[in-house]
């Protein structure tokens, strides 16, 4: 059986960790690839439009429900290692 602690501390170090990291990727993908990187991506086709234009207008959206799935998934990890978890 896996230690459980109470360390309230550690659980929202954890947490906001998480957050960070995920509001990291939602950017990148969102702000860097869809706008800033789009003009050097659009030399690359993908289902016959340009890359840049796709991660604008589809792959974005899509990144960002894979990061709800990760998000609910590491977040029940943390929850269940701190101990907070529901049953």
């Amino acid at each position: 059986m896996a230690e459980h602690t109470h360390d309230a501390e550690g659980y929202w170090k954890a947490t906001i960790g998480l957050i960070r990291n995920v509001l990291i990727v939602w950017f990148v993908c969102s702000y860097g690839l869809g706008i800033l990187l789009a003009p050097a991506l659009n030399s690359i086709q993908l289902g016959g439009y340009p890359l840049g234009f796709w991660f604008a207008q589809q792959g974005s959206m899509y990144i960002f429900i894979a990061l709800i799935f990760i998000y609910a998934k590491v977040i029940g990890n943390i929850d269940k290692k701190y101990d907070v978890h529901e049953d």
